[in-house]
């Protein structure tokens, strides 16, 4: 069997099995031993992204994923490219992201040799393994077909990790000999039913409450619908870590936010009689906390057993999809709906120490908020303006509307990603909010985004560096050194990309500047020197 573009290569086979399970982007960079899993791209109808670094071909892929729901894709090619792309599948591992990383690997017989092969890497598939959730190097174009299968198959009923598969040259390059039947996508097996007794259990925990509180991590954003029911049917207020931004409305009554970085919002969770925790392990990361000292009983809801009792002793813990948990719990409970408990004074708590922390900072991340479209995507980065500020007072009503990395913190992930969620879609607008320092992790991949063609804005909010770090050294008596740095003009650089770029310097002219760069369409940068910003 041949296609249009050429032999019925493993790299085919691969690839097609892919496009059968739905993908339709790839992210990566052509390379010279790659290029048989580029060959069959275009006869596939698979967009190819080409990033300008390998990091934003996975930061890309992973904005893709959250949009989509489907794994985000990438393709490298044998050492450095695939080293390159090693950031972004550590931040897939830490933040739980399905992530399919394909790259060529030395020929069968040369593993090991060191006798300066191009791109030569000693064990390219344990780099990898050692911060993914699997690595392989497969040996057959079968083998490879069946790997793809695999990753799918941990993607739609496990908790979803990078994975990487390593194609030998000539495996790769090789007649696949793998039927079109077995490229075909293969059937889920029906999803465990929760434990009855567990479940009963903590049906009995939730009619004896009188406090209870539900706290929602990125393992229940597929259960939004579910999460909601059941707050409504407990009167139960809603805290949420960033990553399950957005899994109840955030303009909803009982929502009070991604908030469990404060201690006020912690305080609500600490306070209930039961606490219910869904699809999170409670990191510190996303605690900004060593733990959650709750009081009362606990009912711990995730995919993963391992996480059941992870930093806080479940009273009651049930392994399952959080959707098909929530239903059972759903179909057991006697309660109708409670009456909803007033959060007023917790709302207030809550946003007088987001003000509290750093008030200008937070000013500004008002002003960008009030100026975002309703429906905004909002890429975020590991920069003040966003996990200081943004992520607390931006209110979102879905999840992944907020794509951020709380607990790999990684920079250089805004823009990329921000990418890949306007591939994803264009029915709603996209917006990357990043500061400088993050920026010029990843200003290359402006050229993406004016090579793809896309309608994305760019909010640069410019501290002079990096403002926290520096701040550090003070606290440690450091005299600050390595973190005031020279800026480039923003907007002349946008420019030089083919963007446009424009300067604000008025907080007072942000609404407009950025309400104008979405309604004018193409790539725009709207840089924002904070040191320079005037009050009116």
């Amino acid at each position: 069997m041949t296609g249009a573009h050429g032999a019925d290569t493993a790299g085919r086979a691969v690839l097609e099995t892919i496009r059968a399970y739905g993908v339709t982007a790839v992210f990566g960079i052509p390379g010279t031993h790659n290029l048989e899993l580029y060959r069959p791209l275009a006869d596939l109808g698979i967009r190819v992204v080409t990033n300008r670094h390998e990091q934003g071909s996975g930061y890309g892929a992973d904005g893709w994923a959250q949009l989509t729901g489907m794994p985000g894709v990438v393709i490298t090619t044998s050492g450095p490219g695939l080293q390159n792309a090693m950031s972004a599948i550590g931040t897939a591992f830490c933040e739980s992201r399905p992530l399919l990383v394909l790259s060529p690997g030395v020929a069968r017989g040369d593993e090991f040799r060191d006798v300066g092969t191009l791109h030569e890497t000693k064990d390219a598939s344990a780099m990898v393994g050692a911060i993914a959730e699997w690595s392989r190097r497969v040996e057959s174009a079968a083998e490879a077909v069946d790997a793809v299968h695999d990753a799918f198959a941990l993607f739609r009923t496990a908790r979803p990790r990078p994975v990487h598969i390593e194609i030998p040259l000539d495996v790769l390059e090789a007649p696949a000999e793998v039927p079109v039947a077995a490229r075909a996508p293969r059937e889920l097996r029906p999803a465990a039913r929760p434990d009855a007794t567990a479940v009963a259990r903590a049906v009995a925990l939730l009619e004896g409450a009188r406090r209870p509180v539900i706290v929602a991590g990125g393992g229940a954003t597929r259960a939004a619908t579910q999460v909601t029911a059941l707050a409504e049917r407990l009167g139960a207020p809603v805290l949420t870590t960033l990553n399950g931004k957005g899994t109840v409305d955030e303009h909803h009554p009982l929502s009070l936010g991604s908030n469990l970085r404060l201690a006020s919002a912690r305080a609500v969770a600490e306070d209930a009689d039961v606490l219910v925790v869904l699809g999170s392990k409670l990191g510190e990361a996303e605690l900004w906390a060593p733990a959650l000292a709750a009081r009362g009983r606990v009912i711990r809801i995730d995919i993963s057993a391992a996480q059941v009792h992870k930093n806080l002793e479940a009273t009651v813990g049930i392994v399952g999809d959080c959707r098909a948990v929530l239903d059972a719990l759903l179909a057991e409970l006697a309660i109708r709906t409670r009456p909803a408990p007033d959060l007023a004074d917790a709302r207030a708590a809550i946003l007088a120490e987001t003000r509290e922390a750093l008030p200008e900072t937070v000013a500004l991340a008002e002003a960008i908020a009030r100026a975002l479209p309703h429906d905004a995507v909002v890429a975020g980065d590991s920069s003040q303006i966003v996990y200081m500020a943004l992520a607390n007072v931006l209110r979102q009503a879905r999840p992944h509307s907020l794509l951020y990395t709380p607990t790999y913190a990684t920079l250089g992930y805004g823009l990329p990603a921000a990418i890949g969620a306007r591939v994803a879609q264009t029915e709603r607008p996209v917006v990357a909010v990043l500061g400088d320092g993050a920026l010029m992790f990843c200003v290359n991949e402006l050229m993406t985004a004016v090579e793809q063609r896309l309608d994305l804005v760019v909010v640069c909010v410019d501290n002079g560096g990096y403002a926290e770090i520096r701040q550090n050294e003070i606290d440690r008596g450091i005299a600050p050194i390595g973190v005031d740095l020279v800026q480039p003009d923003w907007a002349a650089l946008a420019d030089a990309f083919g963007a446009r770029g424009v300067r604000v310097e008025r907080r007072g002219d942000i609404g407009t500047a950025i309400g104008e760069a979405v309604e004018a369409g193409g790539v725009r940068l709207v840089h924002i020197p904070q040191g320079a910003m005037a009050i009116g």
